[in-house]
């Protein structure tokens, strides 16, 4: 398997990574291939799909109010 060195890392960069790497449960290693893997098979993002997407779910709910309360306990339901 091919390898790569990795020079003149910013500081802050590398514990970014760092970072990143122990909330995803990877080895440094592991995690800067999946941002690498990420930045390479990147698709641009059609907006217009999107904000039509949006606008029909804004439709659909344009009538149903939810009070803080109970966004609140939704959120927290789906984190359990």
């Amino acid at each position: 398997m091919p390898n790569i060195t990795l020079k003149n890392i910013p500081p802050e960069l590398y514990t970014r990574l760092k970072q990143s790497a122990q909330a995803n449960h990877r080895s440094l290693n592991s995690e800067i291939i999946a941002c690498i893997e990420r930045a390479v098979s990147s698709q641009s993002l059609n907006t217009d799909a999107i904000l039509n997407t949006a606008r029909s779910l804004r439709e659909k709910t344009a009538n149903t109010l939810i009070t803080d309360e109970e966004f609140t306990q939704a959120k927290n339901a789906g984190r359990a």
